[in-house]
């Protein structure tokens, strides 16, 4: 075995590792954040809206009225199914009448209205999740067997499938901040609660946002070392010749 295929691997698993440990700490952090906000504002609003009735105005204030809103079960479980079309909120947001539930409930409903208005974003989304999920799924596989076997065409195609990982992620991320914008901008124009817990239903979503930051910057980080690992082995071979 070519010794400069192990100082590559060597080499881009250290710059990964090194790199990791902030990433790693953001998304620590991140999770931190979603949970200790979530928490901080599930106080009760002083308007009474619950976060069904608050997914219900931001339905109505886009005119979208083919949505249904039902409960489900869990803990931070809320969703948006557009094969079902239908908005999904778990039971601490459902008929909860906090800031944090009406915040959770209206970002939902935002994703509801991207898909009833055609939002850019959400299209692409939709469009690449098969191909996604094709890679997700064989990715690991071509890349396990290509670093065992040495095969670079094998690793590549690994590298190819596992970047549709990455570039979803980074097409999610538009997607969540505009259901966001969307949500705060209903609260706000509907009067779903007053002016200081606009800003604890803003630092609930904003703490939410961080978390698909966090997943993304991961996603690239694996990328950039699946990448190095494969540039250090073909620049390896060119420079080592067939020397054992």
């Amino acid at each position: 075995m070519p010794y400069y295929y192990g100082y590559g691997d060597f080499l881009a698993n250290n710059i990964y590792c090194i790199l990791l440990i902030p990433v790693f700490l953001l998304s620590l952090w991140a999770q931190f954040q979603v949970s200790g906000s979530f928490r901080r504002y599930s106080v009760a609003n002083r308007r009474h809206v619950t976060g069904a009735q608050a997914a219900e105005a931001v339905l109505r204030a886009h005119g979208v009225y083919d949505v249904p809103i039902r409960p489900c079960r869990g803990s931070l479980t809320d969703h948006y199914d557009p094969r079902d079309n239908t908005i999904y909120l778990s039971e601490d947001v459902y008929a909860s009448a906090t800031i944090s539930a009406v915040g959770v409930a209206c970002h939902e409903a935002g994703h509801a209205v991207q898909y009833a208005v055609g939002y850019g974003p959400i299209r692409v989304r939709s469009a690449i999740i098969p191909v996604t999920q094709l890679g997700s799924k064989f990715s690991f596989i071509l890349l396990l067997v290509g670093l065992l076997l040495y095969s670079q065409p094998l690793f590549l195609v690994g590298i190819l499938l596992f970047s549709l990982t990455t570039i979803f992620q980074l097409v999610t991320l538009p997607v969540e901040f505009n259901a966001s914008r969307r949500a705060i901008a209903t609260i706000e124009d509907s009067y779903l609660l007053d002016e200081d817990e606009v800003r604890g239903a803003e630092k609930v979503l904003r703490a939410a946002a961080l978390t698909y930051v966090a997943a993304l910057l991961m996603s690239m980080l694996q990328l950039l070392r699946y990448v190095l690992i494969f540039l250090g082995r073909n620049g390896g071979g060119r420079r080592g010749g067939g020397r054992e």
